[in-house]
């Protein structure tokens, strides 16, 4: 049995951790099938209200691990679409069309898909230490794991394309200065700064959360302003009708912290 992931689970909240060390962990089609099983299971437990994605050791993802199927050999050239389509991008899937929020904690270098790992998540923060580097063209290959999406919406396409065709890494606090990622912090910090998060999160309105990741899926998809107007007054809706407006609201009136449902 392989713990090349990890599921803490607390309360209300789970961690899912990253967890080859050794090989900054660098993932596997075997490994990325265990961590979409980790997000389905996660999304089917009515009292998970956030999820947290974060690497062992001194790496947060290396990207894809360059082992035997995946690089050239006697018998031909690797199947990578068919390898980015089923695992990598089906993270990328998971992640964006869940009702749960997710925070990346990059505690490390995040290289190749684990750039995209990070940046399909809703918040990211990153130690002071860590790097981000889109490697794929130092071996002759092309950004995946939505990266060039992502990078093009954050940074824009002149950055964008930088990173992409040089390959060079920037530091945690030039992607926080870029609107990349959420924040930097001081390393000893990441930990306590991703729980007071979690616990944001922990106490937030789910019904409203979960709209608000639609509506943003919605905006980053390309929709007028039009249609957007029309998605923001059916999911107004939807949260209208929920337990935990009238909660809220009861708390404005009564001059005290709303205590929203936590399943």
């Amino acid at each position: 049995m392989t713990d090349d992931i990890l599921v803490e689970r607390h309360p209300h909240w789970r961690r899912l951790v990253l967890n080859r060390p050794a090989k900054l962990n660098a993932v596997d089609a075997p490994m990325l099938e265990r961590l979409i099983a980790a997000i389905g299971e996660a999304e089917a437990d009515p009292a998970c209200r956030v999820l947290v994605l974060t690497g062992a050791g001194r790496g947060f993802c290396a990207g894809q691990e360059l082992g035997a199927g995946v690089t050239p050999s006697e018998a031909g050239a690797p199947d990578l679409e068919a390898l980015a389509g089923r695992y990598h991008h089906e993270v990328v899937r998971r992640v964006r069309a869940s009702r749960l929020p997710f925070i990346a904690a990059v505690n490390g270098v995040a290289a190749g898909a684990g750039v995209g790992f990070a940046l399909t998540c809703d918040i990211v923060l990153a130690a002071r230490s860590a790097k981000f580097v889109q490697a794929f063209v130092r071996i002759g290959l092309i950004p995946d794991s939505g990266s060039t999406f992502f990078l093009s919406h954050l940074v824009g396409d002149a950055r964008a394309r930088a990173l992409a065709m040089l390959g060079d890494a920037i530091d945690a606090e030039t992607a926080e200065r870029w609107g990349m990622i959420w924040r930097a912090v001081d390393d000893a910090a990441l930990g306590a700064e991703t729980d007071a998060i979690v616990e944001r999160f922990v106490a937030a309105p789910a019904e409203a959360i979960a709209g608000m990741k639609r509506l943003f899926a919605s905006v980053v998809a390309g929709a007028s302003l039009e249609a957007q107007l029309a998605l923001e007054a059916r999911e107004q809706g939807v949260a209208g009708r929920s337990a935990d407006f009238a909660e809220g609201v009861r708390a404005f009136q009564e001059k005290r912290p709303p205590v929203f449902n936590r399943g």
